[in-house]
């Protein structure tokens, strides 16, 4: 075996998602799958990479801060995004921090047809990410305001219980009413589909 294949074997085994032997038997024994699913993880960074760089902890203290912030720069806020923003469970630095920001797709985490978001968030763990804490979605809502049409992130968080007991995560996106702050399901069943992608925290050496 060359080194080069070596390599790659061992990319491939390190970030193979946990699964149980009949589903590990059954890429094997289909090799359609396999070829996608190794194509896949072949292209996963093995040095994820600083996509923006936030501040948090910027003087605004709670929810009702943050939605006079974002009105001010004629953001939106979804009603849910509004909702979970007041929980108790939202929380905000109480002293200046930089955080660095990764977006990494459900693919590109070796999920090439969808996962839940506990094996989700299990991948990014095994690649040295974090969870971001929950100011992360509205601090970067207000600083990214180039954010281009039509892009949109998940904020990989723990989520937070909306007044109904629904989990949510926040979401930063940009469609054609405006700048948006929103929300997603956050259920750890959930399944997401390969082409979502989520924002984590790369933390510092």
């Amino acid at each position: 075996m060359s080194t080069q294949t070596a390599k790659l074997v061992a990319r491939i085994a390190e970030n193979l998602p946990d699964m149980s032997g009949p589903q590990m038997q059954g890429w094997i024994e289909n090799p359609k799958r396999l070829k996608q699913v190794l194509s896949v993880l072949a292209e996963i960074p093995s040095d994820p990479k600083v996509w923006k760089r936030i501040t948090l902890g910027t003087g605004i203290k709670d929810a009702d801060g943050f939605r006079r912030s974002l009105k001010d720069n004629n953001m939106r806020i979804g009603d849910w995004a509004n909702d979970i923003i007041g929980k108790p469970a939202f929380s905000v630095a109480t002293e200046k921090m930089d955080v660095d920001l990764v977006v990494v797709s459900v693919a590109e985490l070796g999920f090439p047809n969808g996962a839940t978001l506990k094996d989700i968030y299990a991948s990014a763990k095994k690649r040295g990410l974090e969870l971001c804490p929950n100011e992360v979605g509205p601090q970067l809502r207000l600083q990214y305001k180039d954010q281009p049409k039509d892009e949109w992130f998940v904020i990989g968080m723990e989520p937070i219980a909306d007044s109904v007991g629904d989990l949510g995560l926040f979401s930063v996106e940009h469609d054609s009413y405006g700048l948006w702050l929103d929300t997603y399901y956050g259920y750890p069943d959930r399944v997401w589909n390969e082409y979502y992608r989520f924002v984590f925290v790369l933390p510092r050496k």
